[in-house]
This record gives structure tokens, sequence and C-alpha cells, in this order.
């Protein structure tokens, strides 16, 4: 029997406030005027989620939101999108994890973010069955989920990969000190999808390949690296690799790109592309969330992904997709 579900994001869930452009805080008491306000859900595992519903994906979201408005709002927004929301819970003694995002013309995000229920929700045994009901598995926020950080994570991993589940991770902002974290899902993780920056401080190396070797000896079957405007590295633990080029826009938010590329990815995996494929639809799907302002709202529907990839030309040159200057 068929999975019920195509895709399953697990982890961070945030709601954002969005706004710009901002150059600087307004000083004392005062008030900037800005051209663009919107609210979005996001985080490394929310728009995620929302990527994969708009591309057609029986999708669903799994953590936490507090008994607040926001709360309220993601719950909402998610399910208009289409993503069940039957697993998120509601976590007392937490607020909503929540971000305000001060988006700059060139559109860098730099946000004052609200741990909040992300940190507060846990799979239970009685659940594991549920959860796993699934094409893909998808782990975003490594490091933000301080009850499931504790070894509940790698638990449904192993089980996932047990189960033949497709299994797909990201982070948040890791620093060395999450390696440790980090490394005990490796080799429960198909494919780990880090930004280089990302790589670079859980290794302490700078060239991608050497990144990605890093992550492949660690356990992880496969890595791909997103270089932001320069496209993204992908190696395999056989040491097949390929790099792929960004696609031109003109930037208004990079917020969520990266959790776009994911959820981008997973659409190519159950589509049943292959690897390249699936990580230029991944590509693709980042650089339409960069179009608009918060996380995936550059995204309509995989119709569109696909006459996007046919009409926009590519960056060039490339020469930062396998060798990262020091």
């Amino acid at each position: 029997m068929s999975p019920r579900f195509d895709y399953t994001s697990m982890g961070f869930i945030t709601f954002d406030a969005l706004c710009r452009p901002v150059t600087q805080i307004p000083p004392g008491g005062d008030t900037y005027f800005v051209e663009d306000f919107t609210l979005a859900v996001s985080g490394a595992a929310g728009s995620a989620v929302i990527v994969a519903a708009k591309h057609g994906l029986k999708a669903r979201a799994v953590g936490g939101v507090g008994n607040d408005d926001m709360g309220d709002w993601v719950l909402m927004k998610l399910a208009r999108f289409g993503v069940d929301t039957s697993m998120m819970a509601r976590c007392e003694g937490f607020t909503t994890s929540s971000s305000i995002v001060t988006t700059r013309p060139d559109g860098a995000r730099p946000a004052l973010h609200k741990r909040g229920a992300t940190d507060g929700f846990y799979i239970g045994d009685d659940q594991i069955d549920d959860l796993l009901d699934t094409r893909v598995l998808h782990v975003g926020g490594v490091g933000l989920m301080n009850r499931m950080d504790q070894g509940r994570t790698e638990e449904i991993m192993a089980e996932a990969k047990r189960r033949g589940v497709i299994t797909t991770l990201d982070v948040f902002a890791s620093t060395s000190d999450d390696l440790p974290k980090v490394e005990r899902l490796l080799p429960h993780t198909d494919y780990f999808l880090p930004s280089e920056e990302e790589a670079r401080a859980l290794s302490g190396l700078t060239e991608n390949r050497d990144l990605a070797q890093f992550l492949i000896d660690r356990g992880a079957g496969c890595v791909i690296l997103t270089l932001g405007a320069d496209g993204a590295y992908c190696r395999r633990s056989d040491g097949t690799e390929f790099a792929t080029p960004a696609f031109a826009v003109d930037v208004k938010c990079t917020c969520g790109c990266g959790d776009c590329f994911n959820g981008g990815f997973a659409t190519g995996l159950v589509k049943g592309m292959d690897l390249p494929q699936a990580v230029q639809i991944a590509q693709a799907s980042s650089a339409q969330n960069a179009t608009g302002l918060g996380s995936q709202a550059g995204v309509k529907d995989f119709a569109a992904t696909l006459e996007f990839i046919a009409a926009t030309p590519v960056r060039r040159p490339m020469d930062r997709l396998v060798t990262v200057a020091g």
C-alpha cells in the first residue's frame, strides 16, 4: 500500500513578519517607512513543506506552535496551502517561534528571532507509525529542537531508513558546536542539504569537495551544498559530483531560499526525476522564492516552476561551483 503522504517535513516552523527595504533600525522612538510588509510561515521545515504542497505533493507539517495568535495564524496558513497539520502540536508553556525580518535592498535578511515551540514539541512512540507513513521524511532545523535533539530525532530517522523512507536533512545557522547533533543523524540521512556557510561552520573546511566529503565520511549518502548566487554543488558517497548554476533573477528577499530549495528537491524525488533534474527543480524553487517578500512568495505551482526553468537564464560565470575561494 502506498504511503499516505509524499512529503513529511518535521522541525523548525516559524511565524515571520517581514518588511523591506530596511537599511537601518530607526534611532530612539523614530519611525521609518517601508515599501513592503507581509506575514509568512517560514523555517527549515515550514517553507519546505509549503513549496512541496504548492507543487502538488501530499504534504504534512510536523512541529510545534504555541497557544497564541501566531500559532493560530501558522496553522491557518498551512491548511490554506493544503498542508496536513494533524501532527502540529500546541506546546504548553511555549510561544510560537517567531521572527521579525528586516530585508535589505540587496535581499539580505537580518532577523530578530524568538525561540519558541519548536523547542517544545516531541514525537511519542505512539506517533511513529503515523509520522513515517510517507515517501520522504525531511528534518529541518537541527539545533533548534531542544526536546527532539536529545536523541529522539536520531531514533526516528534510523527507523525511517529501516522502513525504506527517503530521508533529507537540513540545519539552521549551524556552528561547530552543533556538529555532534548533526553527526548522529548523518548515518540515517540519504540527502544532507546545508548551505556552504553551514557546512564550513560544521567542518572547519573551505573547499566544496572537502566539505561534502567530510559529511559523507560521517555517514551521509549524498551532500548538496547550496551556494546562493553561485548555484549548488552535489557529491554522492560513490564519489560522483556535479554542479549547477543559479538562475538569474532580480532578488527581492532571500529569506527561506534554502528551505524552498529543500521542498523543490523533494518534489523532484517524488516525481521520479534523476538527481540533476531534482536539483534543478530545487534551484528554480529557491530562485522563484527570491523574487518575492516572504518565504515561498514567488512559488506558484509545479507547472509554473517548469515554465520558469524553460524561460529563465542562468548566472555566469560558475567559477565557485566546485571550489570555494579561501
